[in-house]
């Protein structure tokens, strides 16, 4: 499943919000520096679906806001 993410980074909590079937707003405690707030995204993420973290990839959008994420359930 591919879905496509707005992520804010530095937040006061982690949090998934679905907009629709496949757009998300994910807020990440971890800032946006050295992929620190990628790697909290694919966790946040991961959590959320109750998969592995190995199951989630961003595809696209790897120094963007908005990412596209593959998710393999």
């Amino acid at each position: 499943m591919k879905i496509f993410v707005k992520v804010k980074a530095g937040a006061k909590e982690n949090r998934v919000k679905k907009t629709d079937e496949t757009h998300f707003a994910v807020s990440v405690k971890a800032r946006a520096h050295d992929g620190q707030a990628n790697r909290a995204v694919i966790e946040v993420l991961a959590e959320y679906f109750g998969i592995s973290k190995t199951a989630v990839g961003i595809i696209s959008g790897q120094a963007s806001r908005t990412k596209r994420v593959e998710i393999v359930i």
